[in-house]
Parts: C-alpha cells; structure tokens; sequence
C-alpha cells in the first residue's frame, strides 16, 4: 500500500469523529437500545450505528484500509495501515446520563499511531495529532503539566472488574490516594489520556485497557510531551498502561500493579 498522506487522514478522521458524536449528542435524550449488558459493561445498538457511520467516512476517502473497532473488525489486521476506533468510548457513562464519553480514532502504520483524534460532543472539544507534530485542542496547542511532586497530582485510575486485577490494583488506589492530591475514576479511556495531554490531569493508569481505547490518545500524550507507557496483558489487543507528564511514572511506582 502507498504512502498514506497523514494531513488527509487526520482530516478524515476529525470529518467521521465529528459525525460520530453528532449522533452522540442527538441522542443524548432518547432511549437508548441494549444489545448485550455484562456484569460491568454495556453494549448498545448506537455504539454500532457510530461505528458503521465512522467507517463509512473513512472508507470513501481509503477504501483498502481495514478497521480495528471495538463493534467488530473489517480486513486484514496485518495491514501496514489500519484505522483503530471506539465508537463510544465511556458508553457505560453515557447510559447512565453522564456527559463523559467521546469519540476516538487512530490510524497505525505498522502498529504504531501516527494519526490521533479524540472528540468529545458534550464539550465540543477535539484533540488531534499526527506523527511528528504537536497535540492541539480545537486548534490550540496543548501541552502536558509541568507538575512533578505526587503531592500535587491528579491521577486518573481505570480498573478492570475481575478478581485477579481488583486485588492488585486496590492496594494501589489505597497508596496514591494517600499521596497525590486527588483520585478520579472517570470511566472513559480516551478522554482520560486527552486530559492528560492537556495538562488537565498529570497521570492516567490503567491495569487492562483494550487497544482501542488508547490507540488515539497515546499518540496525543507523546505529542504533547508525555510519556506513554505500556505492558502486553493477557487476551487480543490488551495491554497495561501509565501514561504521565513525563514526570510521574518513577515515582507512581506501578511495576506491580502493571504485570
């Protein structure tokens, strides 16, 4: 496959994750249809009309690239480029009428991120970024914080529900607790890391995260200065991940946690 031209792909990118949260926010209000609810997750039938659209758009533009999603998969994963998206990223706060959830979208080449771009409809607020640039805010460059002491931190902290990964990661939200200035668990991956790309947080942990969720946002945070840290974790496109200011990891002390 060619070269893809990373401008048009982030334009791309930015026109479906627009559309995607459009439908978002028209449906704030309305009913929403379950297709499959878990012990701790939801699946509904809007992730899969966002998703349908997102791919749609992309498709017009790069017809030969395949889609890593969240709501499914379409071509060859083994692509030198492929499009990684979650339709709905913190779906479980959307149900439940909380406004925080966003749209991500990542191109890889080569299974790297070279293309960012992470839409939050509530806020109407855009994070993007591609390979070699910098990471802006509805247009504006953004950085990470500068903030270095835990004392004076925020940390955002995700967990997975099993028993295996409670027990390890408890201890740890008991520790940070007690040192960083606040804990928040706020439930959507993508905007947790473009928080954190932006200065608003200064770390983000979480012990099993889906490629999905931080395809996008890990590509904002090393763009604006931060570090994206990661360890393979058992199941397909699963991983654990810290990602910081660039300040923070050390001092986290999250080895543990992580493996």
């Amino acid at each position: 496959m060619k070269n893809i031209p990373l401008n048009t792909a982030l334009a791309v990118a930015v026109k479906a994750a627009h559309a995607a949260g459009k439908i978002m926010h028209a449906n704030w209000h309305k009913p929403k249809r379950v297709n499959s609810a878990e012990a701790h997750d939801i699946k509904l039938e809007l992730d899969v009309r966002c998703q349908a659209l997102i791919e749609k758009i992309l498709a017009a533009t790069f017809p030969q690239v395949p889609v890593l999603g969240e709501e499914g998969i379409s071509g060859d994963m083994t692509a030198e480029y492929r499009w990684v998206v979650d339709p709905i990223d913190g779906t479980v706060n959307y149900f439940y009428g909380m406004p925080h959830a966003a749209v991500s979208i990542a191109l890889e080449h080569c299974q790297k991120s070279v293309v960012g771009v992470i839409y939050d409809p509530f806020t109407d607020e855009i994070w993007t970024t591609s390979k070699g640039g910098p990471t802006r805010l509805n247009g504006k460059i953004v950085r990470v914080s500068n903030r270095s002491r835990l004392e004076d931190a925020v940390i955002a902290m995700g967990f997975s529900k099993s028993k295996e990964s409670l027990d390890k990661s408890i201890p740890h939200l008991n520790r940070l607790a007690r040192r960083a200035k606040k804990i928040r668990i706020m439930g959507s991956a993508a905007l947790e890391l473009a928080y954190v790309a932006s200065g608003r947080l200064d770390a983000y942990i979480e012990r099993r995260i889906n490629l999905w969720d931080v395809a996008a946002g890990s590509l904002l945070v090393e763009n604006a200065g931060g570090e994206f840290y990661t360890l393979p974790a058992p199941g397909k496109y699963r991983y654990a991940m810290c990602a910081d200011n660039g300040k923070l990891r050390h001092k986290l002390q999250i080895g543990s946690l992580l493996k």
